[in-house]
């Protein structure tokens, strides 16, 4: 069975994009779905974008960011086991969402801390891709943060994920289907390298 197809009896196999803002995630997210993975995409950014079109310049200072954001990617974990399908890449995931409240210093909500509990017990993403800043940031309307934050950000990341046992796949600053060629080797190997416990 090719990575990519669908099977709804058989266990989804999650992977995670995480790092910098600005690193090349999502670029790598959409190559990778142009080749036939279900991808989902990043809920920060839709949270904020959605916000932002009903008139909140600066969402992330809001009460509730967090808890928005995590609903977000709920729905969509949700809606990707409901497809069948069998890879599922994440352009971040809930513990990205505590690594932003750690960094913006928001209170963890229950909820939150309840999906990291339930992600740990049930050793739900197979591998974690740290991809690594490519030397710049460019600025969006919701990716206000300079290199060196995105840095300081990309750290915040980092430490989340190993405290909660996971080893990050290092994807350093390459071309970019040198990168998207890298992460699909990993997953097509199969070579479990997600938390331990």
């Amino acid at each position: 069975m090719a990575d990519h197809e669908r099977d709804p009896s058989a266990p989804p196999r999650r992977y995670v994009l995480t790092g910098a803002p600005g690193a090349g995630k999502t670029t790598i997210a959409h190559r990778l779905r142009a080749r036939g993975y279900t991808v989902i995409d990043e809920a920060a950014t839709d949270v904020i974008a959605r916000l932002q079109a009903g008139g909140e310049a600066e969402p992330w200072t809001r009460p509730g960011f967090v808890e928005e954001i995590l609903r977000t990617q709920e729905q969509r974990r949700r809606a990707a086991d409901a497809s069948g399908a069998v890879v599922q890449i994440y352009d971040r995931s809930p513990l990205c969402t505590l690594a932003l409240a750690r960094y913006l210093r928001h209170p963890v909500p229950a909820a939150l801390t309840a999906a990291i509990d339930r992600i740990t017990r049930e050793d739900v993403y197979q591998q974690v891709f740290l991809i690594r800043p490519i030397g710049f940031v460019t600025p969006t309307e919701a990716r206000r943060i300079t290199f060196e934050e995105s840095l300081a950000f990309a750290r915040v990341h980092e430490q989340v994920y190993r405290d909660h046992g996971y080893e990050l796949i290092d994807v350093p600053p390459s071309p970019i289907e040198q990168r998207v060629a890298a992460i699909e080797h990993h997953i097509r190997s199969g070579v479990p390298s997600a938390a331990e416990g």
